[in-house]
Protein backbone atom coordinates (compact mmCIF):
# COMPACT_ATOMS: atom_id res chain seq x y z
CA UNK A 1 0.00 0.00 0.00
CA UNK A 2 1.14 3.52 -0.68
CA UNK A 3 -0.17 7.04 -0.45
CA UNK A 4 0.25 9.39 -3.36
CA UNK A 5 0.59 13.12 -2.94
CA UNK A 6 -0.94 13.59 -6.37
CA UNK A 7 -4.75 13.78 -5.90
CA UNK A 8 -5.24 12.59 -9.48
CA UNK A 9 -3.55 9.24 -8.77
CA UNK A 10 -5.82 6.89 -6.78
CA UNK A 11 -4.62 4.93 -3.82
CA UNK A 12 -3.59 1.36 -4.64
CA UNK A 13 -6.25 0.21 -2.12
CA UNK A 14 -8.91 1.91 -4.24
CA UNK A 15 -7.60 0.21 -7.39
CA UNK A 16 -7.80 -3.22 -5.73
CA UNK A 17 -11.34 -2.49 -4.54
CA UNK A 18 -12.42 -1.48 -8.04
CA UNK A 19 -10.94 -4.69 -9.52
CA UNK A 20 -12.66 -6.84 -6.91
CA UNK A 21 -15.97 -5.08 -7.51
CA UNK A 22 -15.77 -5.22 -11.30
CA UNK A 23 -15.55 -9.04 -11.50
CA UNK A 24 -19.05 -9.87 -10.19
CA UNK A 25 -20.48 -6.93 -12.15
CA UNK A 26 -18.89 -8.24 -15.34
CA UNK A 27 -20.18 -11.76 -14.62
CA UNK A 28 -23.70 -10.48 -14.01
CA UNK A 29 -23.56 -8.38 -17.18
CA UNK A 30 -22.46 -11.43 -19.21
CA UNK A 31 -25.26 -13.47 -17.67
CA UNK A 32 -27.85 -10.84 -18.61
CA UNK A 33 -26.50 -10.77 -22.16
CA UNK A 34 -26.75 -14.57 -22.35
CA UNK A 35 -30.37 -14.55 -21.16
CA UNK A 36 -31.35 -11.76 -23.57
CA UNK A 37 -29.63 -13.36 -26.56
CA UNK A 38 -30.89 -16.91 -25.93
CA UNK A 39 -33.81 -16.93 -23.46
CA UNK A 40 -35.01 -20.33 -24.67
CA UNK A 41 -31.61 -21.90 -24.02
CA UNK A 42 -31.54 -20.37 -20.53
CA UNK A 43 -35.00 -21.70 -19.63
CA UNK A 44 -34.09 -25.12 -21.04
CA UNK A 45 -30.92 -25.13 -18.96
CA UNK A 46 -32.89 -24.33 -15.80
CA UNK A 47 -35.28 -27.18 -16.58
CA UNK A 48 -32.43 -29.66 -17.09
CA UNK A 49 -30.84 -28.69 -13.78
CA UNK A 50 -33.88 -30.00 -11.90
CA UNK A 51 -35.21 -32.61 -14.34
CA UNK A 52 -33.78 -35.73 -12.69
CA UNK A 53 -34.92 -34.53 -9.24
CA UNK A 54 -38.52 -33.80 -10.16
CA UNK A 55 -39.58 -37.30 -9.11
CA UNK A 56 -37.28 -37.37 -6.08
CA UNK A 57 -37.88 -33.92 -4.56
CA UNK A 58 -40.77 -32.11 -6.24
CA UNK A 59 -43.12 -35.10 -6.44
CA UNK A 60 -42.35 -36.29 -2.91
CA UNK A 61 -42.60 -32.80 -1.37
CA UNK A 62 -45.84 -32.04 -3.17
CA UNK A 63 -47.17 -35.52 -2.32
CA UNK A 64 -46.36 -35.11 1.36
CA UNK A 65 -47.92 -31.64 1.57
CA UNK A 66 -51.12 -32.67 -0.20
CA UNK A 67 -51.68 -36.05 1.43
CA UNK A 68 -50.73 -34.82 4.91
CA UNK A 69 -52.94 -31.73 4.71
CA UNK A 70 -55.84 -33.92 3.51
CA UNK A 71 -55.28 -36.22 6.49
CA UNK A 72 -54.30 -33.46 8.93
CA UNK A 73 -56.78 -34.61 11.56
CA UNK A 74 -54.58 -37.68 12.13
CA UNK A 75 -52.01 -35.26 13.56
CA UNK A 76 -54.42 -33.46 15.87
CA UNK A 77 -55.02 -30.53 13.52
CA UNK A 78 -58.48 -29.20 14.35
CA UNK A 79 -60.15 -27.89 12.35
CA UNK A 80 -58.40 -29.66 9.50
CA UNK A 81 -58.15 -27.72 6.23
CA UNK A 82 -60.94 -28.26 3.73
CA UNK A 83 -59.98 -30.44 0.79
CA UNK A 84 -60.76 -27.59 -1.63
CA UNK A 85 -58.26 -25.37 0.21
CA UNK A 86 -55.61 -28.12 0.09
CA UNK A 87 -55.99 -28.37 -3.68
CA UNK A 88 -55.87 -24.59 -4.10
CA UNK A 89 -52.49 -24.47 -2.33
CA UNK A 90 -50.89 -26.98 -4.71
CA UNK A 91 -49.31 -24.39 -7.13
CA UNK A 92 -47.78 -22.44 -4.23
CA UNK A 93 -46.39 -25.64 -2.70
CA UNK A 94 -44.82 -26.69 -6.02
CA UNK A 95 -43.35 -23.19 -6.46
CA UNK A 96 -41.74 -23.33 -3.01
CA UNK A 97 -40.27 -26.78 -3.61
CA UNK A 98 -38.89 -25.87 -7.05
CA UNK A 99 -37.38 -22.57 -5.90
CA UNK A 100 -35.57 -24.38 -3.10
CA UNK A 101 -34.47 -27.25 -5.33
CA UNK A 102 -33.10 -25.25 -8.28
CA UNK A 103 -30.16 -23.45 -6.59
CA UNK A 104 -29.15 -26.67 -4.84
CA UNK A 105 -29.02 -28.59 -8.12
CA UNK A 106 -27.09 -25.77 -9.80
CA UNK A 107 -24.50 -25.84 -7.02
CA UNK A 108 -24.39 -29.62 -7.24
CA UNK A 109 -23.85 -29.70 -11.01
CA UNK A 110 -21.54 -26.72 -11.56
CA UNK A 111 -18.55 -28.27 -9.77
CA UNK A 112 -15.73 -29.64 -11.96
CA UNK A 113 -16.07 -33.14 -10.50
CA UNK A 114 -19.83 -33.07 -11.04
CA UNK A 115 -19.45 -32.05 -14.68
CA UNK A 116 -17.04 -34.94 -15.19
CA UNK A 117 -19.43 -37.36 -13.48
CA UNK A 118 -22.45 -36.12 -15.43
CA UNK A 119 -20.57 -36.51 -18.70
CA UNK A 120 -20.62 -40.25 -17.87
CA UNK A 121 -23.96 -40.72 -16.08
CA UNK A 122 -26.12 -37.85 -17.36
CA UNK A 123 -24.55 -36.23 -20.47
CA UNK A 124 -27.87 -34.51 -21.29
CA UNK A 125 -27.57 -32.14 -18.31
CA UNK A 126 -26.94 -28.40 -18.60
CA UNK A 127 -23.22 -28.33 -17.82
CA UNK A 128 -21.99 -31.29 -19.94
CA UNK A 129 -23.95 -29.85 -22.89
CA UNK A 130 -22.25 -26.47 -22.28
CA UNK A 131 -25.56 -24.62 -22.21
CA UNK A 132 -24.09 -22.47 -19.41
CA UNK A 133 -20.64 -21.72 -18.04
CA UNK A 134 -19.78 -22.58 -14.42
CA UNK A 135 -19.39 -18.86 -13.72
CA UNK A 136 -22.88 -18.07 -15.03
CA UNK A 137 -24.26 -21.04 -13.12
CA UNK A 138 -22.81 -19.67 -9.88
CA UNK A 139 -24.41 -16.26 -10.51
CA UNK A 140 -27.79 -17.88 -11.23
CA UNK A 141 -27.42 -20.00 -8.09
CA UNK A 142 -27.04 -16.93 -5.87
CA UNK A 143 -29.99 -15.22 -7.58
CA UNK A 144 -32.29 -18.17 -6.97
CA UNK A 145 -31.10 -18.68 -3.39
CA UNK A 146 -32.09 -15.05 -2.79
CA UNK A 147 -35.47 -15.64 -4.44
CA UNK A 148 -36.01 -18.78 -2.35
CA UNK A 149 -35.29 -16.89 0.88
CA UNK A 150 -37.55 -13.99 -0.09
CA UNK A 151 -40.39 -16.24 -1.15
CA UNK A 152 -40.12 -18.45 1.93
CA UNK A 153 -40.21 -15.40 4.21
CA UNK A 154 -43.60 -14.53 2.69
CA UNK A 155 -45.39 -17.85 2.18
CA UNK A 156 -43.76 -20.12 4.80
CA UNK A 157 -40.94 -22.63 5.08
CA UNK A 158 -38.23 -20.06 5.89
CA UNK A 159 -36.50 -22.22 8.53
CA UNK A 160 -36.47 -25.16 6.12
CA UNK A 161 -35.14 -22.93 3.33
CA UNK A 162 -32.22 -21.75 5.47
CA UNK A 163 -31.55 -25.34 6.57
CA UNK A 164 -31.49 -26.48 2.94
CA UNK A 165 -28.94 -23.79 2.09
CA UNK A 166 -26.69 -25.04 4.91
CA UNK A 167 -27.20 -28.67 3.86
CA UNK A 168 -26.50 -27.74 0.23
CA UNK A 169 -23.16 -26.17 1.19
CA UNK A 170 -22.29 -29.25 3.25
CA UNK A 171 -23.33 -31.64 0.49
CA UNK A 172 -21.74 -29.83 -2.46
CA UNK A 173 -19.04 -27.37 -1.43
CA UNK A 174 -17.79 -29.20 1.69
CA UNK A 175 -17.89 -32.57 -0.15
CA UNK A 176 -20.29 -34.09 2.37
CA UNK A 177 -21.75 -36.26 -0.40
CA UNK A 178 -18.34 -37.64 -1.36
CA UNK A 179 -16.32 -38.44 1.75
CA UNK A 180 -18.66 -40.91 3.49
CA UNK A 181 -21.73 -42.92 2.54
CA UNK A 182 -23.11 -42.35 6.04
CA UNK A 183 -22.73 -38.58 5.77
CA UNK A 184 -24.20 -38.64 2.27
CA UNK A 185 -27.29 -40.55 3.40
CA UNK A 186 -27.61 -38.40 6.53
CA UNK A 187 -27.71 -35.18 4.51
CA UNK A 188 -30.27 -36.75 2.19
CA UNK A 189 -32.43 -37.82 5.14
CA UNK A 190 -32.38 -34.39 6.78
CA UNK A 191 -32.90 -32.76 3.39
CA UNK A 192 -36.05 -34.79 2.77
CA UNK A 193 -37.36 -33.75 6.18
CA UNK A 194 -36.77 -30.10 5.24
CA UNK A 195 -38.38 -30.37 1.81
CA UNK A 196 -41.45 -32.24 3.05
CA UNK A 197 -42.01 -30.17 6.18
CA UNK A 198 -41.37 -26.91 4.31
CA UNK A 199 -43.91 -27.84 1.64
CA UNK A 200 -46.44 -28.72 4.36
CA UNK A 201 -45.75 -25.43 6.15
CA UNK A 202 -46.74 -23.65 2.94
CA UNK A 203 -49.86 -25.81 2.55
CA UNK A 204 -51.17 -25.15 6.08
CA UNK A 205 -52.03 -21.89 7.79
CA UNK A 206 -49.86 -20.85 10.79
CA UNK A 207 -52.31 -22.16 13.38
CA UNK A 208 -52.61 -25.55 11.68
CA UNK A 209 -48.83 -25.78 11.31
CA UNK A 210 -48.31 -25.17 15.05
CA UNK A 211 -50.79 -27.94 15.78
CA UNK A 212 -48.96 -30.31 13.43
CA UNK A 213 -45.57 -29.81 15.13
CA UNK A 214 -46.84 -29.80 18.73
CA UNK A 215 -44.45 -31.73 20.95
CA UNK A 216 -46.94 -34.33 22.19
CA UNK A 217 -48.42 -35.06 18.74
CA UNK A 218 -47.42 -37.54 16.03
CA UNK A 219 -46.24 -34.89 13.54
CA UNK A 220 -42.60 -34.59 14.60
CA UNK A 221 -42.13 -38.36 15.13
CA UNK A 222 -43.58 -38.96 11.65
CA UNK A 223 -41.13 -36.47 10.11
CA UNK A 224 -38.28 -38.19 11.98
CA UNK A 225 -39.45 -41.58 10.69
CA UNK A 226 -39.45 -40.25 7.13
CA UNK A 227 -35.91 -38.97 7.61
CA UNK A 228 -34.82 -42.40 8.87
CA UNK A 229 -36.55 -44.15 5.96
CA UNK A 230 -34.61 -42.00 3.48
CA UNK A 231 -31.34 -42.27 5.45
CA UNK A 232 -31.45 -46.07 5.38
CA UNK A 233 -32.75 -46.68 1.83
CA UNK A 234 -31.83 -43.70 -0.39
CA UNK A 235 -28.76 -45.59 -1.66
CA UNK A 236 -31.20 -47.18 -4.11
CA UNK A 237 -30.33 -44.25 -6.39
CA UNK A 238 -26.61 -44.97 -6.06
CA UNK A 239 -26.92 -48.47 -7.51
CA UNK A 240 -27.22 -47.21 -11.08
CA UNK A 241 -24.74 -44.32 -10.71
CA UNK A 242 -21.72 -46.39 -9.74
CA UNK A 243 -19.70 -45.67 -12.90
CA UNK A 244 -19.77 -41.90 -12.46
CA UNK A 245 -19.44 -42.07 -8.67
CA UNK A 246 -16.38 -44.30 -9.01
CA UNK A 247 -14.81 -41.90 -11.52
CA UNK A 248 -14.96 -39.05 -8.99
CA UNK A 249 -14.04 -41.29 -6.03
CA UNK A 250 -17.36 -40.73 -4.28
CA UNK A 251 -17.89 -42.98 -1.26
CA UNK A 252 -21.42 -44.29 -1.86
CA UNK A 253 -22.68 -47.42 -0.10
CA UNK A 254 -22.34 -49.75 -3.14
CA UNK A 255 -18.76 -48.59 -3.69
CA UNK A 256 -17.82 -48.86 0.00
CA UNK A 257 -19.26 -52.29 0.90
CA UNK A 258 -19.70 -53.70 -2.60
CA UNK A 259 -22.64 -53.91 -4.96
CA UNK A 260 -23.98 -57.26 -3.70
CA UNK A 261 -23.75 -56.32 -0.02
CA UNK A 262 -25.41 -52.97 -0.66
CA UNK A 263 -28.30 -54.70 -2.40
CA UNK A 264 -28.86 -57.14 0.47
CA UNK A 265 -28.73 -54.32 3.03
CA UNK A 266 -31.17 -52.21 1.01
CA UNK A 267 -33.57 -55.12 0.46
CA UNK A 268 -33.61 -55.99 4.17
CA UNK A 269 -34.28 -52.37 5.15
CA UNK A 270 -37.06 -52.07 2.58
CA UNK A 271 -38.79 -55.08 4.12
CA UNK A 272 -38.30 -53.61 7.60
CA UNK A 273 -39.93 -50.29 6.70
CA UNK A 274 -42.59 -52.02 4.61
CA UNK A 275 -43.89 -53.62 7.80
CA UNK A 276 -43.11 -50.87 10.32
CA UNK A 277 -44.77 -47.82 8.76
CA UNK A 278 -48.25 -49.37 8.27
CA UNK A 279 -48.00 -50.93 11.71
CA UNK A 280 -47.07 -47.56 13.22
CA UNK A 281 -50.28 -45.99 11.98
CA UNK A 282 -52.26 -49.04 12.97
CA UNK A 283 -50.98 -48.65 16.51
CA UNK A 284 -51.36 -44.88 16.55
CA UNK A 285 -55.02 -44.83 15.56
CA UNK A 286 -57.85 -46.32 17.62
CA UNK A 287 -60.21 -47.21 14.79
CA UNK A 288 -58.41 -49.58 12.47
CA UNK A 289 -60.51 -50.35 9.41
CA UNK A 290 -60.41 -51.76 5.91
CA UNK A 291 -59.05 -48.52 4.40
CA UNK A 292 -55.93 -48.64 6.56
CA UNK A 293 -55.65 -52.43 6.15
CA UNK A 294 -55.60 -52.25 2.36
CA UNK A 295 -53.34 -49.19 2.38
CA UNK A 296 -50.89 -50.93 4.67
CA UNK A 297 -51.05 -54.12 2.60
CA UNK A 298 -50.26 -52.12 -0.54
CA UNK A 299 -47.28 -50.51 1.20
CA UNK A 300 -45.91 -53.85 2.38
CA UNK A 301 -46.36 -55.39 -1.08
CA UNK A 302 -44.64 -52.47 -2.80
CA UNK A 303 -41.71 -52.68 -0.38
CA UNK A 304 -41.40 -56.41 -1.15
CA UNK A 305 -41.38 -55.72 -4.89
CA UNK A 306 -38.62 -53.12 -4.51
CA UNK A 307 -36.58 -55.50 -2.33
CA UNK A 308 -36.99 -58.32 -4.85
CA UNK A 309 -36.05 -56.10 -7.80
CA UNK A 310 -33.00 -54.78 -5.95
CA UNK A 311 -31.70 -58.33 -5.54
CA UNK A 312 -32.82 -59.78 -8.87
CA UNK A 313 -32.47 -57.10 -11.56
CA UNK A 314 -29.01 -55.56 -11.53
CA UNK A 315 -28.62 -53.63 -14.77
CA UNK A 316 -28.46 -49.83 -14.91
CA UNK A 317 -31.83 -49.58 -16.64
CA UNK A 318 -33.44 -51.97 -14.15
CA UNK A 319 -31.99 -50.07 -11.17
CA UNK A 320 -33.43 -46.82 -12.57
CA UNK A 321 -36.88 -48.40 -12.70
CA UNK A 322 -36.42 -49.71 -9.17
CA UNK A 323 -35.57 -46.20 -8.01
CA UNK A 324 -38.77 -44.92 -9.63
CA UNK A 325 -40.68 -47.48 -7.58
CA UNK A 326 -38.78 -46.31 -4.48
CA UNK A 327 -40.08 -42.78 -5.06
CA UNK A 328 -43.61 -44.16 -5.50
CA UNK A 329 -43.22 -46.14 -2.28
CA UNK A 330 -42.03 -43.05 -0.39
CA UNK A 331 -44.96 -40.92 -1.55
CA UNK A 332 -47.38 -43.78 -0.86
CA UNK A 333 -46.15 -43.85 2.74
CA UNK A 334 -47.27 -40.24 3.08
CA UNK A 335 -50.83 -41.39 2.46
CA UNK A 336 -50.95 -43.72 5.46
CA UNK A 337 -52.17 -41.02 7.91
CA UNK A 338 -54.97 -40.20 5.46
CA UNK A 339 -55.88 -43.90 5.24
CA UNK A 340 -56.00 -44.08 9.01
CA UNK A 341 -58.24 -40.99 9.13
CA UNK A 342 -60.61 -42.32 6.49
CA UNK A 343 -60.79 -45.70 8.20
CA UNK A 344 -61.58 -44.10 11.55
CA UNK A 345 -64.15 -41.68 10.13
CA UNK A 346 -66.03 -44.36 8.21
CA UNK A 347 -65.75 -47.00 10.88
CA UNK A 348 -64.87 -49.45 8.10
Amino acid sequence: MFSSKNPNIPFQEDIVWEKDLSLPIQRFSCLVDTIVEAPGQFVHGMWLFTYSDLKTIIATSFGFALLTSLGASAFGVNPAPAWAVCLQRVPVVVLWAWLNLLPFTIDNQRQDEAIMEDSINKPWRTMPRELMTPQDAQSVMFIFYTMALGTSSQIGGLFQCISLIVLGFWYNDAAGADVSCITRNLINGIGFMCYTSGALHVALNPYQWRQFIQEDGPGLPWLAMIGLMVFTTVQTQDLYDQAGDSARDRKTLPLVIGDANARWVTAALMLFWGVLTPSYWGWAQTGQGRVLFWGGSYMAALACIIAARTLTFRSVSADKKTFLLWNLWLVSNYGLPLCATLGTASGA
